[in-house]
């Protein structure tokens, strides 16, 4: 395989990751919102996105803190 296409593999799994451990899992973001990650996206201009249950807008993913256990 071409390594345009094996780059373009390894960010499409590694996307898929970040979905599989972000979504349901509860965060608060720095400006204090807090809720569970409903959505990730991959936005060309600003990398990982998340849409927070109960919250208008997407945030990105470097603005959020795990709950702690």
């Amino acid at each position: 395989m071409p390594s345009v296409k094996v780059r373009a593999s390894k960010i499409l799994k590694e996307y898929g990751e970040a979905q599989s451990d972000l979504i349901g899992k509860a965060v608060v973001l720095t400006d204090g919102k807090a809720g569970t990650v409903e959505n990730v996206w991959l936005d060309e201009l600003h990398g990982l996105r998340i849409s927070i249950k109960g919250h208008d807008g997407r945030w990105p993913v470097s603005t959020i803190k795990f709950r702690e256990s």
